[in-house]
């Protein structure tokens, strides 16, 4: 039995790092950088996307190392704050050089966020019980998109007045200033160091192989990757491109889009608190099925709002895709750690996240490849997403979370 009690200043610290989290995320991946690339550096979609793609590329490498080890040596906390650190510093010098060097900025700055999030997802044991892991995952989503509030807040009043590089400096104090808590006051359960030889990062593609080995061992496992492969590509494409979709395809100016971000992001925190509870209650694979569901209902509502002429259609794709990413994320990496033996988090969360990163890396090159090499436009790109969705429900159907 398990009787291990977190402390409330734990909780409370882990909760505010997702709020940081979440700033990067929306503001830098999904706002502003994107439009900064494409409209104002005059790049194309795949600039931006084969940027993510070669940072997800190397993420995959990573991840699963990086939480092997966190296993391997007991903690995860300084994982976290090396992670952190290197986000903050390449978020701060975003568009102060020109557009490939500030195309590197991102890709490291991807690499640190995504890493950092590995870590922080396997840490949700350590600072909730079974009993209440629901609620505070869904409290750190919904408090995260919070952040992603301010975030956009600070870029209306901040953009227009002093430009980009200023704007992403202050993003990147915000961070380093929401996930401090996390250095100092999350107090990680006691596990033992082992006394073998710590996972070299040279035979980090070996041991993806013997995690994934070794996640098939466990039922339910492996189906629920690939089922979460599919809903992350289309759930993150969407994220990423959402602000150059509404700009060009939906005819919204950047202060409409502004109020978009924020429409889903409300959305997103009444989702996700909303989800916490209900997943307490009926466990996260009902919450995950309705968020599919949800999602498709999004991109169904973009593609009409563009092609229609009724953009006013488009407030509602934010309301819709905001809900859905609350409760998704807060659904999924309960159901992750439902799945996993706890000897093994550090190590399924690595999984776990370079699945998600993989399908980060797939999502990009497809947008890129429907608009760019073979020239069908935006709107086909965004309805692809409909099949990655669908293929995600009939691939979880078969996984339970009992």
């Amino acid at each position: 039995m398990d009787t291990w009690t977190p402390t409330r200043s734990s909780t409370i610290s882990w909760v505010l790092y997702d709020l940081a989290n979440t700033i990067f995320a929306l503001a830098v991946g999904s706002r502003y950088f994107s439009v900064w690339v494409v409209r104002d550096q005059g790049a194309t979609d795949a600039h931006f996307g084969y940027a993510t793609a070669i940072a997800m590329v190397i993420v995959i490498t990573l991840a699963p190392w990086i939480g092997a080890r966190s296993d391997h040596v007991g903690r995860r906390k300084p994982a976290l704050i090396v992670a952190t650190i290197v986000t903050v510093g390449a978020t701060a010098l975003l568009t102060t050089v020109g557009l490939y060097p500030s195309l590197a900025l991102y890709i490291v700055g991807q690499i640190g966020f995504t890493l950092g999030s590995v870590v922080y997802d396997a840490m949700l044991p350590d600072v909730s019980t079974e009993q209440n892991r629901g609620r505070v995952s869904g409290l750190g989503v919904g408090v995260g998109y919070v952040g992603s509030f301010i975030a956009i807040g600070i870029g209306m009043i901040m953009l227009e007045k002093f430009g980009y590089g200023p704007l992403f400096r202050t993003l990147a104090a915000l961070f380093l200033l929401f996930a401090l808590p996390a250095f100092f006051f999350v107090k990680e359960r006691p596990r033992a160091r082992r006394d073998d030889q710590p996972p070299r990062f040279i035979d980090s593609l070996q041991h993806l192989i013997h995690a994934w080995q070794r996640a098939r061992q466990f039922p339910g496992v492996t189906r629920f990757l690939i089922g979460r492969f599919l809903y992350a590509d289309a759930a993150n494409t969407a994220f990423l491109f959402v602000s150059i979709f509404a700009i060009t395809e939906m005819g919204f100016t950047d202060r409409q889009t502004d109020l978009l971000a924020l429409a889903a992001i409300v959305s997103a925190v009444l989702g996700s608190l909303l989800a916490g509870r209900i997943v307490d209650v009926i466990g996260p694979r009902k919450v995950l099925h309705g968020a599919i569901y949800t999602w498709s209902a999004a991109v169904a509502v973009a593609v009409f709002a563009a092609t229609s002429g009724h953009t006013s259609f488009g407030w509602l794709v934010g309301v819709l895709g905001g809900a859905a990413a609350g409760a998704t994320w807060t659904s999924d990496r309960v159901y992750m750690a439902r799945l996993s033996p706890p000897e093994h988090y550090g190590e399924f969360y690595g999984l776990y996240a370079t699945v998600g990163r993989f399908a980060t890396l797939l999502g990009p090159l497809v947008w890129a490849f429907v608009t760019v090499t073979l020239g069908w436009g935006r709107v086909v790109a965004i309805a692809t997403l409909l099949l990655f969705f669908a293929s995600s429900r009939v691939i979880l159907a078969g996984v339970t979370d009992r």
